[in-house]
């Protein structure tokens, strides 16, 4: 089923969208729909936010901040 939105526009984006009507005869359906599609063709997936070398290393200790047999004696003089 298709999905129905709503928007509030500013002068000047409604300015565009009259424009975009007027110039190449869209409807107010298929500018908002072109704007979705090129808004996700040019953001970046989330694949690609991924970072890099997480659980590459193994440091040994694994519960390192959780587990308080580290904190034995830590701040002592």
């Amino acid at each position: 089923m298709a999905a129905s939105i709503h928007a509030r526009l500013d002068n000047e984006t409604d300015a565009m969208r009259q424009e975009l009507k007027r110039t190449q005869g869209w409807t107010d359906s298929e500018i908002v729909r072109r704007g979705i599609q090129l808004l996700a063709s040019a953001t970046p997936t989330q694949a690609k936010r991924k970072l890099r070398g997480v659980g590459k290393y193994n440091f040994g200790i694994s519960d390192l901040a959780t587990n308080p047999k580290y904190m034995e004696g830590f701040g002592e003089s």
